[in-house]
C-alpha cells in the first residue's frame, strides 16, 4: 500500500466535467445525485468500517465519487450500475484517478433489485484460496429503491456482513427506529431479521450534483442471526406487511384474513404472548415471528398450502 500512488477524488469541477463529456442528464426516475464532496465520501468510508481485507459491493457507484474513496481502503469494490453510459464509463475514471487500484474494480451491468439474475461468479473476485463473495455493502442508494435494494443484498447476499448505506433521512430514520415509535414500520421490522442497524450521521444536500430537495442519512449494519424460529423468512414478512397494511387496526383484526377470522387470529396471537389488541407497530421481529409460528400451528395442512 505505501508504495502505491494516492487516490485522486472527485470535486465539483470534476463531477460536472464527466458528466458533460458523458453528456450525461440526471433523472429523478434512476434517483441520480451525485456527490460532489472528497471530504463526505471518505467520512462514509471510514464510518462503514471497512477494512483492507474487504470486498465491497457498491450499488449505483454513478460517476464514481464513492467508489474512488472506497478503492482508497478495500482489497475490491464489486460495482453494480443499471445505467450502462455510467458503467463503461466507470473503469475509465479509476484508470485516471486511481490508477494503481483500477484492477480492484469490478464493473456489472444490472439491476440491483434484481440479484438473483446477476450470477455469483460475477459477483466474487480471485482469492488466495478461491472465489471471494462481497463481504460488505457501501452506497449511496437512490432514494425511490433504497430499501428494496438493502433487503435484497442482505437476503441474496449472506457473505455481505456488515456496511454502510447512505437513504433519504427519512428512510435512515423508519430503518432504524424501535418499537413503540411512531415512525417504526415494515421495512423497520424486516431489516432487524437480518442486521442491527444504526444512524451513522447525516448529509447534508448541499454535496449533491443536482442537488436533492431532501437531506442524507447514513445507516451502519452489521448482520446478525435471524430469530430462531421454526416459521419461514417469507412467512414472518407476510404477517408484518398484514400488520402494517393497516396500522390503525389491532392485530386482531389486520390478521384476521390471514388467521381465517378474527377469533383464530386472536388466539395464535395469545398463544404468541401478543396482547390481540395491540398494533403491529408495538412488536419486534422476534414477537413477530413467534406469532407466525402460532398461526401456523393452528392451521390445518390443507389451510397452510392453501394460505395467501
Amino acid at each position: 500500500m505505501s508504495e502505491e500512488t494516492s487516490v485522486g477524488l472527485l470535486g465539483p469541477a470534476d463531477v460536472r466535467s464527466l458528466a458533460r463529456r458523458l453528456q450525461l442528464r440526471p433523472t429523478k426516475q434512476r434517483g441520480q445525485n451525485f456527490v460532489t464532496d472528497p471530504n463526505t465520501v471518505r467520512r462514509i468510508v471510514r464510518a462503514s468500517g471497512i477494512g483492507p481485507e474487504d470486498v465491497v459491493l457498491e450499488v449505483g457507484p454513478g460517476l464514481g465519487s464513492l467508489t474512488l474513496a472506497l478503492l482508497e481502503v478495500a482489497r475490491h469494490v464489486v460495482a453494480v450500475e443499471i445505467d450502462e453510459v455510467l458503467a463503461k464509463a466507470l473503469p475509465e475514471t479509476v484508470r485516471r484517478y486511481a490508477p494503481d487500484r483500477a484492477e480492484r474494480l469490478s464493473v456489472i451491468v444490472a439491476d440491483a433489485t434484481r440479484l438473483q439474475d446477476i450470477p455469483a461468479s460475477a459477483l466474487a473476485v480471485p482469492g488466495p484460496e478461491g472465489p471471494v463473495m462481497p463481504t460488505a455493502l457501501v452506497a449511496n442508494l437512490p432514494y425511490n429503491v433504497a430499501v428494496p435494494v438493502l433487503l435484497e443484498v442482505l437476503e441474496r447476499l449472506p457473505s455481505v456482513r456488515h456496511g454502510l448505506v447512505m437513504v433519504q433521512v427519512e428512510v435512515a430514520e423508519r430503518l432504524t427506529a424501535t418499537p413503540g415509535s411512531k415512525i417504526f414500520g415494515a421495512p423497520s421490522v424486516k431489516v432487524a431479521w437480518y442486521a442491527d442497524v444504526r444512524q451513522a450521521g447525516l448529509v447534508g444536500r448541499s454535496i449533491f450534483w443536482p442537488q436533492p430537495n431532501v437531506d442524507s442519512g447514513l445507516v451502519a449494519f452489521t448482520r446478525r442471526e435471524p430469530p430462531r424460529t421454526t416459521a419461514s423468512r417469507e412467512r414472518v414478512f407476510q404477517i408484518v406487511d398484514a400488520a402494517f397494511g393497516q396500522r390503525r387496526k389491532t392485530l386482531r383484526s389486520a390478521l384476521a384474513h390471514l388467521a381465517g377470522s378474527p377469533a383464530r387470529a386472536e388466539e395464535a396471537l395469545r398463544a404468541a404472548g401478543v396482547d390481540p389488541s395491540t398494533r403491529g407497530e408495538r412488536l419486534d421481529i422476534e414477537a413477530f415471528a413467534r406469532i407466525a409460528e402460532a398461526l401456523d400451528r393452528g392451521m390445518s395442512s390443507t389451510e397452510r398450502n392453501e394460505r395467501p
